[in-house]
Order: C-alpha cells, then sequence, then structure tokens
C-alpha cells in the first residue's frame, strides 16, 4: 500500500499522501471513474499525469469516496457532493488530498528545484530572504512560501488572486513545521493556519 503520509491536522480534518510506485494498470484497479473522467485521462499525453490521476482516485478510495463522488466548478476547483471540503496536488511522483468536514481547507505539492529562486519575485517580495545564505535553505524556503501561497489560493478558489499582493505568509523557521497566512482581497483579511513538511527532495504545504 503506498499511502506514504497519513496526517491527522485536528478533529475534523485529515491529509493523505500518496507515492506513485505503481503502474498505470495497478493504479487501475478497483476504480472505477465517471465517463467525464475517463474521457480526461484518455486525453493526457504524459503517463506520469495518468498515474497521478489515478493515485488521487485511490487516495478518495481510502478515505470512503469515488470518483463520482468528486465534482469541480466553473474555476475548476473540486467539491465532495456530500458537502464536506477536499483539497488536491500531485507533483511527479508524489499526490495529496486533504479533507476537512468544517472548512475549506488546501493543499499541495511541490519538487524542490533551483529554478523557483529565478521566479520568486514573481510570488514574494524576494528582498525579505537576503540573509539566507544557503542555497539549500533558500530553496527550501521559497518552495514552502510557494506552497503556502499555493494552498491559499486553492482555498479561494477563483482566478483573481494575484500571490505577490493578495496572499501573504507569516515569516517562519523551519523547525516549527507551521506558520499563518492571510489573503488579502477586496477589503476582507482571512487568516489560516498553515503547516508544511519535506520528504524525499518534496515540500507538502497545506493550509485550514
Amino acid at each position: 500500500m503506498p499511502i506514504h503520509k497519513t496526517l491527522t491536522v485536528n478533529d475534523t480534518s485529515k491529509v493523505l499522501i500518496w507515492k506513485i510506485e505503481e503502474s498505470f494498470e495497478d493504479l487501475s484497479k478497483d476504480i472505477e471513474l465517471t465517463q467525464s473522467s475517463s474521457e480526461r485521462v484518455n486525453n493526457m499525453k504524459s503517463d506520469l499525469h495518468r498515474r497521478g490521476f489515478l493515485s488521487v482516485r485511490q487516495l478518495l478510495k481510502e478515505v470512503g469516496y469515488t470518483d463520482a463522488d468528486l465534482v469541480y466548478d466553473e474555476y475548476g476547483k473540486p467539491h465532495l457532493k456530500d458537502g464536506n471540503f477536499i483539497s488536491i496536488t500531485h507533483s511527479f511522483t508524489f499526490s495529496g488530498i486533504i479533507i476537512s468536514s468544517k472548512k475549506p481547507v488546501g493543499i499541495d505539492i511541490e519538487k524542490q528545484r533551483d529554478k523557483i529562486v529565478k521566479i520568486a519575485h514573481k510570488f514574494t517580495p524576494i528582498e525579505e530572504y537576503k540573509s539566507i545564505a544557503n542555497h539549500d535553505a533558500l530553496v527550501s524556503k521559497l518552495t514552502i512560501v510557494w506552497g503556502a501561497k499555493e494552498s491559499l489560493y486553492k482555498i479561494y478558489g477563483k482566478k483573481k488572486l494575484l500571490f505577490l499582493e493578495n496572499i501573504y505568509i507569516e515569516d517562519f523557521s523551519f523547525d516549527t513545521n507551521q506558520t499563518t497566512g492571510k489573503i488579502l482581497y477586496e477589503g476582507v483579511t482571512s487568516e489560516y493556519d498553515i503547516h508544511f513538511l519535506e520528504t524525499e527532495g518534496f515540500t507538502c504545504v497545506y493550509a485550514s
């Protein structure tokens, strides 16, 4: 069973992470897809994307849901038909979901890569990170910030937010594994708790 991690966020929220090691055929076992999902998978050119899609369905199965229980709104945000909140992520060989019965949640998994340093100015005030001399630490921190902002973007669920202007992540130290974040949009400020972890060269961030 390639469930990589199961994390209890609180009494009403849970995170599940899958390490994608199986073939497409093995991931297809015991998974029934809706017609639209089947068409979506068949149109995917990347085998890794297809396997990622199915690994998410395997995660849904782990918590008692089927593909048919998952619907998407006009912005592409996933919802569960029973009213519980869900967020989904996939990056290379890892996928993950977060589910909550109480409030909107967001999750993001990112591979730690050097290129994050080159694009950092697009999503965070890069001058705040000048004191980090160690390159690997800088990559780690920026990847966490990106994942945190992506998680909050998923919670908001519409296409209007700008990472640099509308989403703020409180500074943090690595050993706490948590921070807070804010969405500031149209005069309204919403605050969220953020947790993060690193595993096998990947960073997972989730917000609630």
